[in-house]
């Protein structure tokens, strides 16, 4: 067991020893999926383009048809394990974070770890879109108490299958408009304990807020107690109550750098800086309101969808692979998710 020292400060932290990401092969243009709206007999087409041009996205990834939630998460942690050099049973705790599920019960997180054959304790940590971004603060507190050496975050989203393809009128187009461009995803991080020293790696900051009283802006009813038993397929939609760019970017933000305070002019210095993503419009809107410098965000909503959870991790990967980062670099991870709650992570690579 690592000891913590009575202090304030910790005797380790959580280090990021490694993120992976899979994207499944099998692509869909928005061109492919308001085809598919007209095979299905909806009342409602949109024109040719309306999906591109309302929201910058270009196409999504979707799962094979037999794939699951968990089969996403596996993919992923399985390229983490690898690249850290690390065997499944070196891990002390499992984590699944995602908007997606296998079941209700049990928790995904036992699925995922009985695919990787891991032996160890698993749960699931879930907040919508930041539930990777709060897996991040749950696994580096553990590590940081001494109760848990390494631990893998896995995270996969099957968001595709929340889509809505048939449509009765222009209104219910608008409403499940984010059903067509959420993408499915993979994603893993593994953290690992490493002494706690002024200038090394590790997980430095992590501030999150929310204003709950808006849990109703977005939502995907069906799987809980409100809508135990289906009567009609309306709920198993992605269904958009309000309009999530002004309640999240443009209301709740100021909000959130009031919370974050300083830790947000930090977020503004750091080599890199990733946020969720939903549509280009709100990318841009994201990097105005929040006065981050464009040329250390990276856009991928445009090629790869909303992945939801795995946005984040996404982002991070695709820098770390173009080689925009290096070790000692800083990283701000910017959480953003229905409910709502935002939350910021800052680390140190």
């Amino acid at each position: 067991m690592l000891a913590y020292d009575a202090g304030m400060s910790p005797v380790v932290r959580a280090r990021l020893a490694t993120t992976a990401v899979h994207l499944p092969s099998r692509y869909r243009t928005m061109e492919e999926a308001r085809a598919r709206i007209a095979r299905s007999g909806s009342a409602f087409v949109p024109p040719a383009g309306l999906l591109e041009d309302l929201t910058g996205v270009r196409g999504v990834h979707e799962k094979g048809e037999r794939e699951q939630a968990s089969d996403l998460a596996v993919a992923a942690a399985a390229k983490a394990l690898d690249a850290a050099g690390c065997a499944i049973g070196d891990v002390d705790l499992l984590l699944f974070t995602a908007c997606s599920q296998d079941l209700i019960e049990p928790a995904t997180a036992h699925l995922v770890a009985a695919k990787l054959g891991a032996t160890c304790p698993a749960l699931d940590v879930k907040n919508a879109c930041n539930s990777v971004l709060n897996g991040i603060e749950i696994a580096s507190a553990f590590i940081e108490a001494g109760r848990y050496g390494t631990v893998l975050i896995t995270c996969g989203e099957a968001c595709t299958l929340a889509a809505r393809w048939d449509l009765p009128s222009q209104e219910a187009f608008l409403r499940a408009m984010p059903g067509y461009t959420v993408s499915d995803a993979g994603a893993a991080l593994l953290l690992t304990a490493t002494p706690a020293t002024d200038d090394g790696p590790g997980i430095l900051k992590a501030t999150f807020g929310a204003d709950s009283t808006a849990w109703n802006a977005c939502t995907l009813a069906a799987g809980g107690t409100m809508h135990h038993r289906l009567t009609d397929l309306e709920p198993t939609y992605l269904r958009l109550n309000g309009d999530l760019l002004r309640d999240i970017v443009l209301d709740y933000l100021p909000t959130a750098l009031e919370y974050w305070g300083a830790d947000a002019e930090d977020a503004r210095r750091s080599a890199f800086i990733a946020f969720h993503q939903t549509t280009v419009a709100q990318y841009h809107e994201m990097i105005d309101k929040l006065r981050l410098p464009a040329d250390r965000c990276l856009p991928t909503v445009a090629d790869h969808g909303n992945t939801a959870s795995a946005s984040l991790p996404l982002q991070l990967v695709t820098a770390l692979e173009s080689n925009r980062l290096e070790p000692g670099d800083r990283v701000a991870l910017i959480g953003l998710a229905s409910g709502l709650s935002a939350g910021l992570v800052l680390i140190r690579l």
